[in-house]
């Protein structure tokens, strides 16, 4: 669903080059490599919230660039590592955010929004805390707050950067089973950054290996080459 052709992407001069890969639907793909390689910065690249250096992003043969925001937004969504400011938000007004896309603006939520964000809280875990403030929550409460907001979202194209980070083992694994049936069961197309191997050989069906200034691709776990990440 998401190709990159000859894409460069960095600050001023290239972090990563000659990228041509592809995004499948139905399929959960782990980006993996050092940190600094420049992970983070092609997912913020495919998620068209960053120009390419070089080269292009399509979305089914389509530049993303000609997309309107709002129309890109209804086609992917994104849980980066930026963090979140404290506020008076709850964690449910946060993970209703993700159908301002399809509201609109003023984001007045329809009877079935409101069961979409319900649903995006309840497979989160985080009913518990939905009326809390930010402020009051722990970051790995309020990572599982943006994972659900991405979800709400309802995009067939989720794009996550280190969406495991702040997470006990048990809260890692159950987040990677969620982001594989999302891929399986509802044909999406579902790229995470990770440092977690043996759950990324786990639970992905291909890996996108950063190394070198370059990405390749490994199309099975007995490929993924076994290095320091």
């Amino acid at each position: 669903m998401i190709t990159s052709e000859n894409l460069s992407v960095g600050y001023g001069s290239p972090i990563l080059q000659h990228i041509n890969l592809t995004l499948r639907s139905g399929s959960l793909t782990c980006l993996v490599g050092v940190n600094g390689s420049g992970k983070s910065t092609l997912i913020r690249t495919l998620a068209g919230l960053q120009k390419p250096l070089g080269g292009v992003v399509c979305y089914d043969g389509v530049n993303i660039a000609n997309f309107a925001p709002q129309r890109l937004a209804q086609l992917v969504s994104v849980v980066l590592t930026d963090p979140v400011p404290d506020s008076l938000m709850t964690v449910r007004e946060l993970v209703a955010a993700g159908r301002m896309p399809h509201t609109g603006f003023l984001g007045v939520l329809a009877d079935n929004d409101k069961m979409i964000v319900e649903k995006a809280i309840s497979r989160l875990q985080i009913a518990g805390i939905a009326n809390r403030p930010l402020h009051k929550i722990s970051d790995g409460q309020r990572q599982r707050a943006l994972i659900a907001r991405a979800i709400a979202q309802e995009t067939p194209v989720i794009l996550l950067d280190e969406p495991t980070a702040f997470l006990d083992f048990r809260a890692r694994a159950e987040v990677m089973q969620l982001l594989c049936d999302l891929a399986h069961t509802e044909g999406k197309a579902v790229l995470c950054s990770t440092h977690e191997l043996d759950l990324a050989e786990r639970h992905g069906d291909g890996f996108w290996i950063v190394d070198g200034g370059e990405v390749r691709e490994c199309g099975s776990t007995s490929s993924l080459t076994r290095t320091e990440m």
